[in-house]
């Protein structure tokens, strides 16, 4: 009888404790998120790039006082440098620290190893869940039969991105031989096959002549590859790669002049239009959730962004993140991570590009894309350059949220 007595007091103080723990973080002066990023490495220049989105997002909030009771964000900034172990190791650090909400973005090989984790960790210590908040990483399976309570992404996952750019390739009739081309790794591989899948329905007249599967940040000489895409006769390129690998690749097919065009996923990413240059002047075709060229409010943004990170800003998926996730806090009244996460789901947004949906059923964001052309500036649609090539991108087509909902597999367990 005593000892029972003992153990409910002993709970009680466990959840009075738990419960100040929480009220303090609220009350408390800041909040610290771990950013987990390709910060070295050849893919160093996006992850730095991406990570200046988010930090600008960060900076916004926080001088916005939008956080309750004065909390103001902190970053603690983790180098993964595009290995799963540094990211494990990274989120350990973060861990020790007790820092309770991760942000990340390159690397799916990494995503699926941080997501494993954060699940494992949260089954050991459920008073003290970790939010994983993904701005980039693009497998499917990770909101679908990898689906968790504890992620949300806050970007179009790959076959979501795929619908977009097969709407405007089935637009083109002039094209009839295809090569792909994409990393080797599950996001690459899964691309590789949905793009089958997708063209085989829709354009069952299209012939794919090739399908490459390079290693991912390691192939430092493209022209090879150029050259069997021109022994194929291909006329069209469709790619996913990305950062250096889509850079080098454009820069190869300059030099030795392949006749083909390229409906890509990421030619908006830091260096690539500097590789693309006066060669891909329409002839290169990019899906984006936004552009300099496509206008509104993120325009002013864009110029701000410009004056104080001396670069393009082009990516909608950090702003949305971060302010979504300061949203939830307002909404919950709480830095608890469950409590975060409960408000999150559901929650319409507008980041400045259209209305924005996270699905409560998968925790996928549903938003806005644009397909766009690589062409001169100064043209209608093209007032301004990037990385002052003197050259921008146009829409070709826009597609609202609705346009790309894909069903989701998922069947999510939730904490009680």
């Amino acid at each position: 009888m005593a000892m029972t007595k003992t153990r409910r007091i002993a709970g009680l103080f466990a959840s009075l404790a738990l419960l100040a723990a929480v009220n303090n973080a609220v009350a408390g002066e800041t909040i610290r998120i771990a950013v987990i990023e390709m910060l070295s490495g050849p893919f160093a220049a996006t992850g730095i790039s991406l990570t200046n989105h988010l930090q600008m997002a960060i900076d916004d909030v926080n001088q916005a006082g939008t956080l309750p009771d004065g909390l103001k964000i902190e970053v603690v900034r983790f180098d993964d440098k595009g290995s799963a172990q540094e990211a494990l190791l990274a989120l350990k650090r973060a861990t020790d620290m007790d820092i309770r909400y991760v942000f990340h973005a390159l690397g799916t090989h990494i995503a699926h190893a941080l997501l494993d984790a954060i699940n494992k960790h949260n089954l050991r210590d459920p008073q003290r869940p970790i939010l994983y908040l993904n701005y980039s990483a693009l497998d499917p399976a990770l909101t679908n039969e990898k689906c968790s309570f504890w992620h949300f992404r806050f970007v179009p996952h790959a076959d979501m991105q795929l619908e977009a750019l097969v709407r405007l390739l089935t637009t083109r009739k002039d094209l009839h031989k295809a090569y792909l081309i994409n990393q080797d790794y599950a996001y690459g591989q899964g691309v590789s096959k949905v793009l089958r899948e997708m063209l085989a329905q829709r354009m069952p007249n299209l012939q794919i002549v090739g399908d490459d599967l390079i290693p991912l940040g390691k192939v430092k000489d493209f022209a090879p590859y150029v050259a069997k895409i021109r022994a194929s006769e291909a006329d069209v390129v469709l790619t996913s790669t990305w950062g250096s690998d889509l850079s080098l690749l454009v820069r190869a097919a300059e030099e030795s002049g392949l006749p083909a065009v390229f409906f890509t996923l990421h030619a908006t990413t830091t260096g690539t239009p500097t590789a693309i240059g006066a060669a891909g002047t329409n002839r290169l075709w990019t899906v984006t959730a936004w552009h300099a060229n496509a206008g509104g409010r993120l325009e002013s943004y864009d110029l701000e962004y410009r004056r104080r990170y001396g670069e393009e800003w082009n990516y909608v998926p950090p702003k949305a993140a971060v302010e979504m996730w300061a949203r939830a806090i307002q909404t919950a009244g709480s830095t608890d991570p469950t409590r975060v996460a409960r408000a999150l789901e559901g929650m319409r947004h507008d980041a400045g590009s259209g209305s924005l949906w996270m699905r409560p059923d998968d925790h996928q964001l549903m938003l806005p894309m644009y397909v766009a052309v690589w062409t001169r500036a100064g043209g209608p649609g093209v007032k301004h350059d990037v990385e002052n090539t003197g050259y921008g991108f146009k829409t070709e087509m826009r597609l609202e949220a609705v346009d790309t909902t894909l069903p989701t597999t998922c069947r999510m367990q939730r904490p009680e």
